[in-house]
């Protein structure tokens, strides 16, 4: 391809690439500056409520996990001797 149609069209490309970059969705990141920002759905008090609440099941999963664990090894213990 000749650089006299290569350069240019890269050149648009960047620029779109730029201006569409101002205006995407920021997703669940930090908040964009102004005008284009708008506050992440992880940063809502619901959203932070529930995702807490969801920490706190996987602990005591965990916790219930562990001790079945403990329970089970002692009474394997138990009966082999």
């Amino acid at each position: 391809m000749p650089d006299r149609i290569f350069m240019p069209l890269c050149a648009l490309v960047a620029l779109a690439m730029i201006a569409f970059s101002m205006v995407w969705p920021q997703g669940y990141g930090a908040r964009s500056p102004e005008p284009f920002g708008s506050t992440p759905i992880q940063q809502t008090p619901e959203m932070k409520a529930l995702i807490e609440k969801e920490k706190a099941a996987a602990r005591r999963s965990e916790q219930r996990r562990a001790q079945e664990a403990a329970t089970a090894a002692a009474a394997s213990g138990d009966t082999a001797q």
